[in-house]
């Protein structure tokens, strides 16, 4: 399964005439389990959170640097839902939305959220400090995709996720 969905995307970045590049490496279901497989990546490697407003329902994938603090009462007040109000979204929500399960919602499974019922949250960062590359799962956690930040915004852009920036420290 999350093999086809990888190949969909590579498919979808190809007609975009993106490049990228990819580490593959074990399955991995956390930032600690994952920088040791990438040792020799320059660029930003991201962590990604799938989260909800409890009150309008409302979903957000958060990218962030994977160095970075996400404080998400900070965060629900900076998109406006209220303090207290941003939750994890459960697992069955991130099949619906973006069709992967959990250790692989990152920005590139926007892509599959064809009704843009999911916002993109992006740390500023990503875009703007100047690196090489930024780096997410593609559809999968036993791989790791970089892809130049211009690039990225193309990407979420083609999809209908225009980013919500934000700066995380």
């Amino acid at each position: 399964m999350s093999e086809d969905l990888r190949a969909e995307l590579d498919k979808y970045l190809h007609t975009l005439n993106i490049q990228t590049t990819c580490v593959e490496h074990p399955p991995v279901f956390t930032v600690e389990e994952m920088m040791p497989h990438l040792q020799e990546v320059t660029g930003a490697v991201t962590k990604n959170l799938f989260l909800k407003d409890k009150k309008k329902k409302s979903l957000f994938l958060v990218s962030a640097r994977h160095d970075r603090q996400v404080n998400l009462n900070d965060l629900a007040k900076k998109l406006g839902v209220g303090s207290g109000n941003l939750r994890f979204a459960d697992e069955a929500a991130m099949l619906e939305k973006l069709k992967v399960g959990s250790g692989c919602a990152t920005a590139l499974a926007l892509l599959f959220d064809t009704e843009r019922s999911v916002q993109s949250v992006l740390d500023r960062d990503l875009l703007e400090g100047d690196h090489e590359r930024v780096y997410f799962h593609p559809m999968t956690n036993a791989a790791t995709m970089g892809l130049r930040p211009d690039d990225l915004l193309r990407f979420l852009r083609e999809t209908g996720h225009e980013p919500i920036l934000q700066d995380f420290l």
